[in-house]
């Protein structure tokens, strides 16, 4: 995949604001609803955000560090995707309002945790840093700053590639949270 650098950082950092509104609606409920969950074995909303923290733990000192140290050189007007990042991005992506299933790695799965509205507060200022270095990373080549991920350091993915990952999780499990809403609350109409 070939994309103009600019259009790409845009797209992102629209899906990034989109997010920010999203979790601001979240916030808006009581940590009784965020806590709620279809069943035993789902996510409850606050269990969704805290998976986005747990990579955003990783991701953004990651990306800030490929950033102050910019070893890929000057911005480049095209991002190329590399063949391995687009896979990983593309596995993220939504399609048509559904999510592909996949299994969480076990320190990135937050289930069980007992967690509260500061969830969604510390998701919102990660997602504040997130935008700063979307910004700042107009001044970089997209395709030669590389950063390692989180399944293994071994593993280096283009910058391009691992902000569109990390966006689109973010797109995907909002949207796992707000299923999550529209499951619970259909739930709790049909008990009274």
């Amino acid at each position: 995949m070939k994309i103009n650098s600019d259009k790409l950082i845009q797209e992102l950092l629209t899906i990034t604001e989109n997010a920010r509104i999203a979790a601001e609606k979240l916030k808006s409920l009581d940590t009784f609803d965020l806590n709620r969950k279809k069943d035993a074995i789902s996510w409850s909303i606050l269990e969704c955000i805290e998976h986005l923290n747990l990579y955003g733990d990783f991701y953004l000192p990651e990306i800030e560090k490929q950033l102050i140290n910019n070893k890929g050189g000057s911005k480049s007007p095209v991002f190329k995707s590399g063949i391995l990042g687009n896979y990983f991005a593309n596995l993220m992506r939504v399609e048509n309002g559904k999510l592909k299933k996949m299994k969480s790695p076990k320190d990135k799965n937050p289930a069980n945790s007992k967690l509260t509205i500061t969830t969604i507060d510390r998701f919102l200022k990660q997602l504040s840093l997130l935008k700063s270095l979307l910004n700042q990373s107009r001044e970089v080549n997209l395709t030669k700053t590389k950063t390692s991920i989180s399944l293994s350091p071994l593993i280096k993915l283009r910058l391009g590639d691992t902000f569109r990952f990390f966006v689109f999780h973010i797109e995907r499990h909002l949207l796992q949270a707000f299923k999550v809403l529209e499951n619970v609350d259909v739930k709790a109409r049909a008990t009274h």
